[in-house]
């Protein structure tokens, strides 16, 4: 079986209703990107509470997969007709021959080395070095395989900061890589928190899949104190938020380790912590940021 991709473009103020009318008249899936990704006017749009600017992309390519078999032309017009666009308004139709999709999901993940010693392997893959510290990740509905800049970040501060015996609090945790990533490097203790229930199944899948004592429990828990390195790999505006949590759940002399954060906005998420710490060490990987302070 094979199946129909239609690509067309549409402005910002119609993208909702077109891809809406798409779905309910039969599209399969739909995909949103921009239309000038890759180009000098692509822009990065990121939602968070609280956030001002643009939420949506000024020109967006609209991807939709139908059935071989459907009236994709009908369906079309028709979309756009509701969406107070040109129904004439011009499209491109692509033959998309069926696959193993599992088998290329997986292909997009492969074996990552993140220091000299440390590896992230996903689960149907054979660790490259078995002597490595090797994080065994199953890539699910949580954040956080290694690939992301931020993540990368965090788990190169671990490698390096790390002595042994420490109590590490990941708040947000995703996939869990992040504090199952701190036991294996000699942390006593470890434990994560998210408000998403998919991200703590996933990251207690991957706890087992690691042999890792890593505990994750929701967020709408109380926050223990006295941790000695508190780990938030979150975006900007919930970390200035957060900031008077992360104070008592770090102790005296403790860490606090901030990602997900773009470079024109740490000065303001560094400012949101100084009562508190001494905001001493900035890290760049691809215009992401990641802040690192002492606790007074």
């Amino acid at each position: 079986m094979s199946w129909l991709r239609v690509t067309l473009t549409a402005e910002a103020g119609s993208v909702e209703a077109l891809t809406d009318r798409l779905l309910q008249d039969g599209a399969l899936s739909v995909e949103v990107t921009d239309a000038d990704a890759g180009t000098p006017r692509e822009r990065a749009l990121f939602t968070e509470p609280d956030a001002a600017g643009a939420t949506a992309w000024e020109t967006t390519k609209i991807s939709a997969l139908f059935d071989e078999r459907f009236d994709v032309a009908t369906c079309v017009a028709q979309a756009l007709r509701v969406a107070g666009l040109d129904p004439a308004r011009g499209f491109d139709v692509e033959r998309v021959a069926d696959c193993d999709w599992v088998r290329a999901t997986q292909s997009q993940f492969q074996p990552l080395r993140v220091s000299p010693r440390l590896w992230v392997v996903p689960t149907w893959h054979t660790p490259p070095d078995p002597a490595a510290i090797n994080l065994i990740i199953d890539p699910g509905l949580a954040f956080g395989t290694g690939t992301h800049p931020t993540t990368r970040l965090c788990l190169n501060w671990l490698d390096r900061n790390l002595l042994g015996g420490e109590r590490v609090l990941d708040y947000g945790c995703g996939s869990g890589i992040l504090a199952i990533a701190a036991l294996k490097l000699g942390a006593a203790r470890a434990a994560g928190v998210d408000i998403d229930p998919a991200a703590l199944l996933a990251a207690r899948h991957n706890a087992m899949q690691n042999q890792s004592k890593a505990q994750f429990e929701s967020a709408d828990r109380a926050v223990s104190a006295g941790h000695d390195v508190v780990l938030a790999n979150i975006l900007a505006n919930p970390l200035k938020l957060l900031a008077p949590l992360f104070a008592p759940a770090t102790r005296r002399g403790g860490r606090i380790v901030l990602s997900g954060i773009l470079e024109p906005q740490a000065d303001e998420v560094r400012n949101s912590y100084r009562e508190w710490f001494d905001m001493d060490t900035t890290e760049l990987d691809e215009g992401w940021v990641l802040l690192s302070g002492l606790r007074y």
